[in-house]
């Protein structure tokens, strides 16, 4: 029997979704039309961008081709570019006019994606609302692409007539999704005395007032081994780290509040103990996250190890032990200027690279895309999403031109 054409691509796509299932691949959330590959003739200098920075791999380590794809974008289109080795295969990107790097003005976002990597889609709709899908198209590619055009077209204009181009510069920077080692080289390596610093992340093109703060933490527990069957012999791993965040999950309500950012919020991001089922565990570990609402690391350090010392106590009276790891020196909230007329703000309760730039300049946080479809299966925006940030982010530099 004929299969008519369109039902043999439905089985075919079927049958290469059920392959990578079985062969362990993870995938993509499907689009809810059918995607159809972006035609170069119809895209704009804005989605081309997008589209180029989202096909290349990026999950934070693997910033290098990405960056080296950027860098030469950016010199195409007369820009000064400076590498910045942050390690041997990673850096960050500096991009000026002229000569000088130092600048009134920084606009600043990350290259780094979250894992696992998504490809590139565009849905069949039509202009503005078409979809874009993929790793990092909301977080941080959106925010990239869209800064990049702005301050190109605010150049294009200075040049136009006859001016000299906008005090302002462009950083790109690895490594924020995990610990911000990128802009905490840049740092300390490069002047940060600017008048105003624009950082790009998802923030549904609303200026951000602030973020929350945060502290990351490990718990380790030591026991003993034991045969399960004679569980007295030894000492559970397990049973004093269930003791642990049981107390941790009694503590989050009692944390630091503000009217602002609402509760501090304590994430049990990741656990593991033990060897096997008849064997009673020798030792444990959990990853925890706080997103701090109010008052200060030290504060909630305090509290944590508190709320913790009846456990600790009894397991080393037990022969076993209980240690806090704090794998960051963390950060209390983040209050964010928003003094750009116009705009709808809000606050957010992600990180940002804002903490770890130092130096005595106005922070503004701004970029396409919603921050609750980033670090999923199904992250994306709209081509209009993308258009409206570059005119948002031309009117906060001019705004901010016109004030020095």
């Amino acid at each position: 029997m004929k299969v008519p054409s369109l039902q043999l691509l439905s089985l075919l796509s079927s049958f290469a979704t059920l392959s990578c299932a079985l062969n362990g691949k993870p995938q993509q959330r499907p689009l809810e039309s059918t995607p159809a590959p972006p035609s170069t003739e119809s895209e704009s200098e804005l989605v081309y961008l997008h589209r180029k920075l989202i096909s290349h791999e990026s999950i934070t380590g693997n910033e290098l081709d990405v960056g080296k794809w950027l860098a030469s974008y950016l010199r195409s289109h007369n820009l000064t570019v400076e590498t910045q080795e942050v390690s041997s295969t990673r850096y960050n990107l500096i991009a000026y006019p002229g000569d000088s790097a130092k600048t009134d003005i920084l606009v600043t976002s990350h290259i780094d994606t979250v894992p696992p990597f998504w490809k590139y889609e565009r849905s069949t709709a039509s202009n503005a609302e078409d979809t874009i899908w993929g790793r990092g198209s909301v977080d941080d590619k959106g925010s990239v692409a869209s800064q990049i055009i702005a301050v190109l077209d605010l150049f294009s204009q200075a040049r136009a007539s006859n001016l000299s181009p906008p005090s302002i510069s462009l950083l790109f920077v690895v490594g924020e999704e995990k610990g911000g080692d990128g802009m905490r080289y840049f740092s300390d390596h490069a002047p940060t005395n600017y008048s105003a610093v624009v950082f790009g992340e998802p923030t549904e093109g609303k200026l951000a007032a602030g973020h929350k703060g945060n502290l990351g933490f490990k718990l380790h527990v030591k026991g003993k081994a034991a045969h399960s069957g004679y569980p007295w012999l030894g000492i559970s791993a397990n049973d004093v780290m269930v003791e642990a965040l049981a107390r941790l999950r009694a503590l989050e309500e009692h944390l630091p509040k503000s009217d602002k950012y609402g509760m501090t919020t304590l994430n049990i991001g990741k656990v593991y103990g033990g060897v096997a089922a008849n064997v009673v565990a020798e030792t444990a570990e959990a990853e925890i996250m706080t997103r701090i609402a109010a008052s200060v690391p030290a504060t909630v350090k305090a509290m944590v190890s508190a709320a913790l010392e009846p456990v600790k106590k009894r397991a080393e009276e037990k022969g076993g032990s209980l240690e806090v790891e704090y794998f960051n020196t963390g950060y209390g909230p983040i209050d964010i200027e928003t003094d750009i007329p116009g705009f709808d703000t809000l606050t957010v309760n992600y990180g940002t690279d804002i903490p770890n730039l130092e130096g005595d300049y106005k922070s503004y946080l701004y970029g396409p895309g919603n921050i609750f479809v980033a670090h999923s299966d199904h992250e994306h925006l709209t081509v209009g999403d993308l258009e409206t940030a570059v005119g948002d982010y031309k009117r906060i530099l001019s705004t901010l031109l016109e004030r020095l």
